[in-house]
């Protein structure tokens, strides 16, 4: 499979047999495929990655494409290519990303509908939500648990590095969290996890969005991007840390352009500031402050080490964003931009 355009919910594949059990993408062939394309041209599906496929079982693999052209390069909407460039110029420093991935289940018939919201109006009681359904179980309280079990199996099953999962601060609102992974593994997992949400739910009639504020007065849907490198991970590394946010600091207005698919308009919708959100007009950081642009958990400051958690990117991350090929260079220092 390869994602197909910058609409998430847009991933293209398509099955192929071969007589051999693949142990790595280079034993497969590059393959060919006209979707996305005139009819006068085609694409070439390059093999970067194997995952069991838990759908089939057995020998049987799911494989994460490179989309390319004619002419081997990648084709416009393909991030993967410059993810991959700047984890290489990176590698030194061993980047770790973890992403908080949130997602809404809308209802399979009526798809403006959150899954088992009423028809008219919302659930009760619509103060302070977030406490009563975050984490929440029990039938009452949260809607769509077969999806987000079934999906965090077949990640398991695949290979993902997925690493917890939860229900969030609004009926049918789910996260869940792959990571941490070093490198281009980050874009990878997330882009095969999110494949496997839509399989998963597309087999229960049940819609996936990807809209960071599908309900105008409730909570927001995002992908809190935690990023560390290995000097933020050894004693001292409070230091490196710091120096990393002042560099995002710097950047804000770019970065939150780059946060979601649509250059920040989505986006503009959730951080408002309010429920769990930074105002996304500035930039602002704290510790232990899940209402700031980027957040150092309270376990790391007490440490001195550890990572940070940019809580501004939406749900619709793309992979060219949590893995970026933007940086900023200071003195021997490469500080990977989580954009």
């Amino acid at each position: 499979m390869h994602p197909g355009n910058d609409n998430l919910a847009h991933y293209c594949g398509k099955t192929k047999v071969v007589d051999f059990v693949p142990k790595h993408p280079d034993d497969l062939p590059i393959w060919d495929s006209g979707v996305l394309t005139s009819y006068e041209d085609e694409i070439l599906l390059r093999p970067v990655r194997l995952y069991k496929d838990p759908f089939r079982g057995g020998n049987n693999r799911l494989v994460l494409c490179d989309a390319l052209n004619g002419d081997m390069k990648p084709l416009i909407s393909n991030h993967r290519h410059s993810c991959l460039e700047a984890m290489e110029a990176a590698a030194k420093q061993h980047p770790w990303f973890g992403i908080e991935q949130e997602y809404m289940l809308m209802d399979g018939n009526d798809r403006k509908r959150p899954l088992g919201w009423p028809v008219n109006g919302y659930p009760e009681p619509i103060s302070a939500p977030h406490v009563l359904y975050h984490g929440a179980v029990g039938a009452n309280n949260q809607y769509g648990r077969d999806v987000m079990e079934a999906h965090f199996r077949a990640c398991l099953y695949a290979g993902v590095n997925i690493s917890g999962e939860n229900a969030e601060g609004q009926p049918s609102q789910w996260e869940y969290q792959v990571g941490p992974c070093e490198g281009i593994q980050m874009g990878d997992d997330l882009i095969m996890s999110r494949y496997l949400l839509l399989r998963v739910a597309k087999d229960l009639h049940i819609k996936v969005t990807f809209d960071p504020k599908p309900v105008p007065s409730w909570m927001g849907n995002g992908a809190h991007c935690n990023f560390s490198t290995d000097a933020m991970r050894r004693e001292g590394g409070i230091a490196e840390i710091n120096r990393a946010i002042e560099a995002l600091s710097k950047r804000h207005d770019r970065h939150v352009a780059a946060y979601d698919p649509r250059g920040g308009a989505d986006n503009k919708r959730r951080l408002t500031g309010q429920m769990w959100s930074s105002d996304i007009s500035k930039f602002s950081s704290g510790v232990a402050n899940r209402a700031a642009s980027v957040r150092i958990p309270k376990r790391v400051s007490m440490a001195g080490k550890g990572y940070f958690e940019d809580r501004r990117p939406s749900l619709g991350i793309r992979l060219k964003y949590p893995i970026s090929g933007k940086s900023t260079r200071g003195p021997n220092k490469l500080y990977l931009l989580i954009c």
